[in-house]
C-alpha cells in the first residue's frame, strides 16, 4: 500500500449554513453500497492534519488491514466552505475527518451517507463500541452518520501551591455550591488597582460554555435538533459565570488576563500561579507533566447543580459523502482506524513516545470505553507524583459522567450563539434573558435553512 500526502497547510475551519439538497440521495446511495464487500481500488481521505504518534499508528494499523487499497491521504485541515465546494464540483473524497457538531448539518443536508448499514457490515455494535453519548452526537432521525473518535472530559485542575496559601480546600471548589465556590474564590483572587493578577476559579466561559449551561440544568437543543437556547433553564449557567467573573472584576477582565496566559509554556498560569483553579479538557495535563516538579496539582469533578460529577463529549468523526466513488474500503477503513485493535497500536506508540521524552503518560481518551480502560490498564503507570496522578485519576472517573452537547442540523451555530449570549451577558450588554433570545433567533435561523 502507499500514502501519498497531497498537501500540509492548515485551513481555517468556516461556518456555512447550505441550503438544504434534499432528495433522499444519502439514503438510496447507502441502500446501495455493498460495505461488506472486499476493500479495493484507491481510498480518497481528507482532513488528516498534522499526524501525531497517535494518529499515525492507527493509519498504519489500517492501512496494514487494507492492503489492496491505495490511500490517497489528504493532509490538511478540514474546511467547512472547501467541503461543500468540493461536493458540488464532483471532487468527492471517500472519507472527511471534522468536528462532530459538524455532522448532523450535513446529515440533514443530505451531504453524507447514514451508516447504519457499514457498521452492520463490520459487526459493529456503535453503541456498545463507543460511549453512547459520544454516538449521540452523531445521531439524527433514527441514523448515525459518523464513526466517532475521542472524548476527552473536562474536569477542574486545582493549583494547590495557591489554594494552601489561601487556606482553600479541594471540597470548596465545588460548582454545585456557588456560596462555597464563591467565597473560595474571593480568599484566592487577587488584583492590583483593579486589574486581576490571580484568579481564584478560571471558568473558561466560553470555551467551555456548554458545560456551564448543561451542567445547570440547561439544553442546547430539542429532541428534533432544534435549537432551545431560550429555554428559561438556560439561564442559570449564565448567571453562575456571572457571579464567578463579577466576583474577580468582571468578565472583560478577567478575560483579558486569561489572554495573556502562556497557556502552553514553562510560565504557564500554573507555573506562574496565576489560577488557584481551572476548567481543563483532560489533554492539558499533558501540557503540565513536563513542569510537574513545579507544581503541586490536584483535579475534582465538575459537577452539576444536582452535586453529581458531570461531563460533556466533544470530539471528531469520520464521514462519508455522497458521491463517494469507494464506500466499501471507507466503511472498512473508519471502522479499522477506531478498532480496539488501533487504539491498542496507539496506546503503544504514545507509551513508546512517553518514554522517549520523559514525559508521562496520562492515557488515551478515544471514544471507547473498552479501549479506554486496555491502554490505561498496559501503559499508564505512576508518574512519582501522586497529585499529578490523581489528576490522571480524576479524568478517567468523569469520562463515564458524559452528556452529548446535542445533535442539530444547527450544531456548530448554536455553538457560535451560545458562546455570543454568554459575552453578551457576562459583559452586561444585555441581559440573560435577551442575550439568549437573540441566540436563539439566529440559530432559528440556521436550522430552518439547513432544514428546508
Amino acid at each position: 500500500m502507499r500514502t501519498r500526502i497531497l498537501g500540509i497547510a492548515a485551513l481555517t475551519a468556516s461556518v456555512v449554513v447550505l441550503a438544504g439538497c434534499g432528495g433522499g440521495g444519502a439514503e438510496e446511495q447507502a441502500e446501495g453500497a455493498d460495505f461488506g464487500a472486499d476493500p479495493t481500488g484507491t481510498l480518497k481521505a481528507w482532513g488528516f492534519e498534522n499526524a501525531d504518534d497517535v494518529g499515525q499508528s492507527r493509519l498504519d494499523y489500517a492501512a496494514e488491514q487494507l492492503d489492496g487499497v491505495e490511500i490517497d491521504l489528504d493532509a490538511t485541515a478540514f474546511d467547512a466552505q472547501k467541503f461543500t465546494t468540493r461536493l458540488a464540483s464532483g471532487d468527492v473524497p471517500d472519507v472527511v475527518q471534522m468536528d462532530r457538531r459538524y455532522v448532523t448539518t450535513y446529515a440533514a443536508q443530505d451531504l453524507i451517507l447514514p451508516l447504519d448499514e457499514c457498521f452492520a457490515a463490520h459487526d459493529v455494535e456503535p453503541r456498545e463500541h463507543w460511549y453512547p453519548f459520544v454516538v449521540d452526537d452523531v445521531a439524527y432521525e433514527d441514523a448515525i452518520w459518523a464513526v466517532p473518535q475521542f472524548y476527552q472530559p473536562p474536569a477542574i485542575l486545582l493549583n494547590k501551591k495557591v489554594m494552601n496559601e489561601a487556606g482553600v480546600t479541594a471540597d470548596q471548589i465545588d460548582t454545585s455550591k456557588p456560596g462555597v465556590l464563591l467565597e473560595a474564590i474571593g480568599k484566592m483572587y487577587q488584583e492590583s488597582g483593579g486589574v486581576p493578577t490571580r484568579l481564584g476559579f478560571d471558568p473558561v466561559a466560553t470555551g467551555q460554555g456548554g458545560l456551564w449551561i448543561l451542567g445547570m440544568g440547561g439544553q442546547l437543543n430539542d429532541d428534533k435538533g432544534a435549537p432551545t437556547l431560550d429555554d428559561e433553564s438556560n439561564i442559570a449557567g449564565i448567571e453562575m459565570l456571572k457571579k464567578i467573573t463579577d466576583a474577580q472584576g468582571g468578565f472583560a477582565a478577567v478575560k483579558s488576563f486569561t489572554d495573556s496566559f502562556d497557556t502552553f509554556g514553562e510560565n504557564n498560569q500554573f507555573v506562574a500561579g496565576q489560577v488557584g483553579a481551572q476548567v481543563n479538557a483532560q489533554w492539558y495535563p499533558n501540557v503540565l507533566s513536563p513542569y510537574m516538579d513545579q507544581l503541586d496539582l490536584e483535579a475534582v469533578p465538575f459537577r452539576n447543580a444536582d452535586g453529581e460529577p458531570f461531563s460533556v463529549a466533544s470530539g471528531t468523526a469520520f464521514v462519508i459523502p455522497v458521491g463517494a466513488k469507494n464506500p466499501a474500503a471507507a466503511c472498512a477503513w473508519m471502522v479499522h482506524l477506531t478498532s480496539d485493535d488501533a487504539w491498542m497500536a496507539a496506546g503503544e506508540a504514545r507509551a513508546e513516545t512517553r518514554k522517549a521524552d520523559g514525559g508521562v503518560n496520562t492515557g488515551l481518551f478515544t471514544g471507547s470505553p473498552e479501549s479506554d480502560k486496555a491502554i490505561r490498564d498496559e501503559w499508564v503507570v505512576e508518574s512519582g507524583n501522586a497529585g499529578f496522578d490523581q489528576v490522571i485519576s480524576t479524568y478517567y472517573e468523569v469520562v463515564e459522567y458524559g452528556q452529548s452537547f446535542g445533535s442539530s442540523p444547527a450544531g456548530q451555530e448554536i455553538q457560535n450563539e451560545l458562546n455570543n449570549a454568554i459575552t453578551a451577558a457576562l459583559l452586561g450588554d444585555k441581559t440573560p434573558e435577551e442575550a439568549l433570545s437573540d441566540a436563539q433567533d439566529a440559530a432559528m435561523r440556521a436550522y430552518e435553512k439547513a432544514t428546508k
